[in-house]
């Protein structure tokens, strides 16, 4: 789980990997013969039986210098990744953060070419709202409204959603279900782990050799395997 690729001197929330961490990531992950791939690449070959030297990446809020540093180093590294971008605040910022700077959004432009450059795009709601404490209307258009959008957008299914700040309850799973998703992804959804709250671990800038070590050999044994994948 990433978010932001770019300039990390005032990252309070401890979302944002430079450049250059990204790329010595995923030479760690190549060098030991595993390969980041999108979500959807992910759960398809598991459901075939294979995926173990698959790892998914995704990258949550669709700030706009993933066009700039993320996509440059995936394409170098041969591997894919999910977006989860927010179709209600095109072009805008992360508002919803009250401390640190801010950071621009994708254009809806800039969806497409990630789209176009191999990325699967993915829904993080409408406009990033926690979904637990959303009133019937407001859950509805985070999820259904906001896939909607996303498939006029790319003109291409939108399968895939991210529960924004990874909050996630049997109400919003059962929403993001009826939406029509295939799968959604947590962080650590607890009891509700399944297709529609995957569990994802999350890798910042000080995540050198030795801790993506540990969180890959962590997450397999803290997280319960998803049934019927």
């Amino acid at each position: 789980m990433y978010h932001s690729v770019g300039d990390c001197s005032d990252d309070p929330y401890r979302i944002t990997v430079t450049p250059e961490r990204l790329e010595r990531q995923l030479g760690w992950l190549r060098r030991r013969g595993l390969r980041g791939v999108s979500v959807a690449e992910l759960l398809a070959a598991r459901a075939r039986g294979e995926g173990r030297r698959l790892v998914g990446l995704t990258f949550d809020d669709g700030y706009a210098d993933f066009l700039d540093h993320a996509l440059p180093l995936l394409d170098r590294w041969g591997c894919g990744a999910t977006l989860f971008v927010l179709p209600g605040r095109l072009g805008g910022d992360n508002a919803w953060d009250p401390l640190g700077p801010r950071k621009p959004l994708l254009t809806a432009d800039g969806i497409r070419r990630a789209a176009r450059g191999g990325v699967e795009i993915g829904s993080h709601g409408l406009t990033h709202v926690d979904l637990t404490k959303a009133d019937a209307e407001t859950l509805r258009a985070e999820t259904a409204d906001s896939r909607a959008l996303l498939e006029e957008l790319v003109q291409a299914p939108v399968d895939g959603f991210c529960y924004p700040y990874g909050t996630v309850d049997r109400r919003a799973v059962d929403a993001v279900r009826d939406a029509g998703y295939g799968y959604a992804c947590a962080i650590d959804p607890g009891a509700l782990n399944g297709p529609h709250a995957l569990p994802r671990v999350h890798v910042g800038q000080n995540d050198n050799a030795p801790r993506l070590f540990l969180k890959y050999r962590l997450h397999r044994l803290r997280r319960r395997p998803v049934e019927g994948l």
